[in-house]
């Protein structure tokens, strides 16, 4: 039967299939528009099965705030290209809105979200096909505090949300979740480091003291020396504020408001 060139243009847009994809969607369903969508998605589900053994180590990761609320997402994908496809972002976008309005608990809450009657999960499986490349959702993460600020580097391969104990200059939260991006920290101080980190790092010390030839009675000393230098690099609070380069993070958030202070923050990147 005749394809109009109508129909195949209207289930692109409801699918964002190609053109080709449509056309013989629609003969196989026989001008059924329904029909064809199904068929779109399931020859999305049978391209993402045989891509799950696909590394996906490109993609894109946002974030998004409502002031007292901040979500993070990455999606990713196998290739730069489409990365930074437009689809691609706008895609992403739309699963963080999702984020956001229903702020999940974990990202399996996420994916199980229905939007447009799809969870989540298939409309990534269904884009899979599309698209021709793995998708995944690799990182969820929200926030809730008196005040958040999200900061997306340039590329969207890394972003920050920082959340705050009350309401903070526009300026303020953007230093701080800059600096979050830019020096990595583990956690807001060292009471937010589990135990068996710090038990870690403290026998790494003791071990490169006696490495060193240092006497077994100074080994704890001296550990615990280094111990406390890796709170103050690996801690947000207690890091050098890298704008300033002599006063912590702590101490800078005390310049602006005593009552000033961090008490969350989530930092993603797909940068190796």
């Amino acid at each position: 039967m005749e394809i109009k060139a109508a129909d195949v243009m209207k289930l692109r847009k409801a699918t964002n299939a190609g053109m080709m994809d449509c056309k013989h969607a629609l003969q196989e369903a026989e001008g059924d528009f329904d029909k064809a969508v199904d068929i779109i998605r399931k020859k999305g589900l049978v391209v993402a099965s045989k891509r799950a053994d696909r590394e996906a180590k490109e993609g894109c990761v946002l974030a998004k705030t409502d002031g007292k609320n901040a979500v993070m997402v990455s999606l990713n994908c196998e290739t730069d290209f489409v990365a930074k496809n437009e689809g691609f972002i706008a895609f992403t976008t739309k699963i963080l809105d999702a984020a956001l309005a229903n702020m999940p608990a974990t990202t399996e809450d996420l994916l199980a979200i229905q939007l447009d009657g799809r969870s989540i999960a298939d409309q990534i499986s269904e884009q899979t096909g599309v698209i021709g490349e793995k998708l995944e959702l690799s990182y969820y993460g929200s926030v809730k505090a008196e005040d958040c600020v999200i900061y997306i580097h340039p590329g969207n391969m890394l972003a920050t949300v920082v959340g705050f104990n009350k309401a903070a200059d526009a300026q303020v939260k953007k230093n701080i979740a800059m600096q979050v991006a830019a020096m990595a920290p583990v956690a807001v101080d060292k009471d937010g480091i589990p135990q068996n980190v710090i038990d870690h790092e403290f026998e790494i010390g003791r071990e490169k003291a006696r490495e060193e030839g240092k006497p077994e009675n100074m080994l704890d000393k001296i550990a615990q020396g280094r111990l406390n230098k890796f709170f103050q690099e690996s801690t947000l609070l207690n890091q050098v504020f890298e704008q300033d380069g002599k006063m912590s993070v702590k101490e800078y958030l005390k310049s602006v408001d005593k009552d000033l202070t961090v008490t969350a923050f989530l930092r993603f990147t797909l940068n190796a």
